[in-house]
């Protein structure tokens, strides 16, 4: 998985490397979701993760453009 560690600073990424860390992480929830399905997942909370980090990356990213 390609999360960012604890609150590694999202603020200082252009915006490329904030889009290429946006479709890592919808490709990992979207992964996520579907290894969920036939089975129990590990980390139960691994989804919830996953959203918040790319909510931070959207912000930050909407947050650039203005």
């Amino acid at each position: 998985m390609t999360q960012l560690k604890k609150k590694e600073n999202i603020k200082s990424l252009s915006k490329a490397e904030l889009k290429k860390k946006l479709s890592d992480l919808r490709e990992n929830l979207r992964q996520s979701h579907f290894k969920g399905e036939g089975g129990k997942s590990k980390d139960v909370k691994e989804r919830g993760k996953l959203r918040k980090e790319i909510a931070r990356v959207l912000t930050s990213i909407n947050q650039n453009e203005k």
